[in-house]
């Protein structure tokens, strides 16, 4: 256990107050846009000074939901009524969709700012909906189950049926009580894990496009994160038990890596074919989805992208690719003919025709061997990560989560066909292999 001076958010203080400096380019990056972020073992008795201090005054505007509002917005509720009048707004099950903002940017027009009380959807419709009323807004946790508290997107349905990440607003403050969040449900911490386990293989996608293709990439992100994922990885077991100390840890992590669009502008950095697989479930399983959460999802489809990059990087030989078959008639039938129609248009925008094939085989062969050596000093094996994942108490097949395995396979055949972001499920596609790894997964 952490001493009673232990320093939460050590590094973090310095990103958000713009003293932190890259060790790789000297380079000092400006204030992360928040006012204050706060982790102790237990805000019991602070919650109103600390919105106050963010400037906000009442009426005050509480957003949570039932699970929520037991946990901590209750009590957030009766400690903001000591200096202004409180309305709840507990939302029955929400869902991060169009239609829900709409309803709650409605809601919150009387108020001059919102205070939230939750994670996932709770989190991502008030950061979108505030911003599209022009007003400010900051976040309690209740859980460690994602990381997009600190991030300037959230991941919206919209009325299409098609999730997609939108640019949102961060928010002015992010509080953390972690008696609250070790007290969560077990498994919803244990989403968090998840969400944190995809690191590795973001980040080889990533590097693979931008060595490939020229796509941007930055290190930052990476920088500031993997100390505190080689701890938490280590602190694995802790997660699954409530400790103190690895959610703490938990917390860091999801923060960092939220951090990290700071210095990107982008998600990349913690969102690439692994994150694809998870949207294509949330948008087209309909009646076959189980209700599994973001987090959750991406332990799984981590795992399911760890084994296809280890199909190409354990081979000395680079992969080969042809062009790019787009069946726009099959999409349609999969995904609907609106959503199709949208996502064969990102799609285009990464697809080879033959000459563009050519140019990219001839380039993958004569980068392959330093580009190999470059992701495997990256990857982290599946084995090893979903040693951690059940430890930490996550699923980690898509049976444990109670997606259909038909489906799933689907789902990691056809994902990388929703967005323009390249990876190796790309690779494996174009290559035609990806249906024969996909067989292999559930």
């Amino acid at each position: 256990m952490p001493s009673p001076t232990f320093n939460w958010t050590e590094l973090i203080d310095d990103i958000c107050a713009g003293t932190w400096i890259s060790p790789l380019t000297g380079k000092r990056y400006p204030a992360a846009p928040y006012d204050k972020i706060v982790f102790a073992e237990t805000l019991k008795g602070r919650e109103a000074d600390l919105v106050s201090s963010l400037g906000f005054e009442g009426p005050f505007a509480v957003v949570c939901d039932p699970a929520t509002f037991k946990a901590m917005g209750e009590r957030v509720a009766k400690a903001l009524r000591g200096i202004g009048e409180v309305t709840e707004i507990v939302l029955d099950h929400p869902h991060a969709d169009m239609a829900t903002v709409r309803d709650l940017q409605e809601r919150l027009k009387p108020f001059p700012t919102a205070v939230a009380v939750g994670s996932g959807s709770i989190n991502d419709l008030t950061k979108f909906a505030t911003l599209q009323n022009g007003r400010r807004y900051c976040v309690f946790a209740t859980a460690g189950s994602m990381n997009g508290y600190t991030s300037s997107t959230a991941s919206i349905t919209l009325d299409s049926g098609l999730k997609v990440s939108l640019p949102a607003q961060v928010p002015a403050g992010f509080f953390v009580d972690l008696d609250v969040c070790a007290a969560a449900p077990a498994w919803l911490n244990a989403a968090g894990f998840g969400d944190c386990l995809c690191r590795s293989v973001a980040q080889i996608d990533w590097w693979m496009s931008h060595r490939l293709l020229g796509t941007m990439y930055r290190h930052e992100p990476y920088l500031i994160e993997i100390p505190d994922e080689i701890r938490l990885m280590e602190q694995a077991r802790g997660i699954a038990a409530g400790d103190i100390e690895a959610i703490g840890t938990l917390f860091r992590v999801l923060t960092l890596c939220g951090l990290g669009i700071n210095f990107t502008g982008v998600s990349n950095h913690g969102s690439m074919g692994e994150h694809q697989i998870s949207h294509y479930i949330d948008c087209f399983a309909g009646e076959r989805h189980p209700g599994s959460t973001h987090g959750q999802q991406v332990g799984v489809t981590t795992l399911t992208m760890a084994r296809l990059q280890e199909h190409f990087l354990s081979r000395e030989q680079a992969p080969e690719v042809g062009p790019t078959q787009i069946d726009e008639a099959d999409m349609a039938r999969r995904m609907g003919p609106e959503v199709a129609a949208q996502c064969a248009e990102y799609y285009r925008k990464k697809a080879f025709d033959q000459k563009a094939a050519d140019a990219f085989n001839e380039r993958i062969g004569k980068l392959w061997p330093e580009l190999r050596e470059e992701c495997l000093a990256m990857r982290v094996g599946p084995q090893r990560l979903a040693k951690y994942l059940e430890a930490a108490g996550g699923p980690t097949t898509a049976e444990a989560l109670g997606i259909p395995v038909e489906f799933y396979r689907e789902a990691v055949s056809h994902a990388h066909e929703m967005r323009d972001r390249f990876s190796f499920a790309d690779i494996a596609c174009d290559s035609g292999v990806l249906k024969q790894l996909a067989s292999a997964e559930g």
